[in-house]
């Protein structure tokens, strides 16, 4: 075969692409999925959609499948006693269901070229959680379901965003506990 430089040229970034979109599916793409999250110590029993019985451990997330629509939910106590039979709606690609009832924050972060954080902090609403003012403008969620985040209660912020030009926010929900540690630790007033 003859040598051949555009057949070579051509290989080669059909290669390059290749190699680069299954480091970016393998590394850097974020799953989506849903999960049910329990933050308190006690132990309850679920159905989704009627389907098989699961189990949730005080302090544990578990990833569920749910279907983009009316979805319903049957939970039950230690002792398999039902606690309430609800219906929610899943409109998003990721959501938690609050099993328990309980405190969660969402939380806008910003990111940015010349950021000024701690004036941003001041200019946004207060949350006052336990009686005590927290800047940032975290919002109180306590209901069954919800998809209004972008990275879910077992994951982190990202350290970067690639578009630094201009401010960005990326949202996180956190459990109570978790989200008064975070503030502790991120802002420093």
């Amino acid at each position: 075969m003859k040598n051949n430089p555009s057949l070579k040229g051509l290989l080669i970034a059909v290669v390059a692409f290749i190699a680069a979109f299954g480091i970016y599916f393998l590394f850097l793409a974020k799953k989506n999925y849903y999960v049910v999250d329990n933050p308190t110590p006690n132990t309850f029993y679920y159905k989704i959609n009627n389907g098989s019985e699961g189990i949730i451990a005080g302090g544990q997330t578990v990833p569920v499948d749910l279907d983009k629509g009316k979805n319903s939910i049957q939970v039950f106590d230690q002792n398999k006693k039902l606690l309430f039979d609800s219906a929610f709606e899943v409109k998003k690609i990721r959501g938690l269901i609050n099993i328990a009832h309980q405190d969660y924050y969402i939380n806008d972060q910003y990111y940015g070229y010349n950021l000024k954080k701690d004036s941003l902090l001041l200019a946004l609403d207060k949350t006052i959680i336990d009686g005590k003012p927290y800047y940032g403008g975290a919002r109180r969620f306590s209901k069954l379901y919800t998809d209004d985040f972008y990275y879910n209660v077992d994951e982190d912020y990202d350290r970067l965003i690639k578009n630094i030009q201009q401010v960005e926010s990326r949202s996180k929900i956190f459990r109570k506990q978790d989200y008064l540690n975070y503030y502790k630790e991120y802002y420093k007033f």
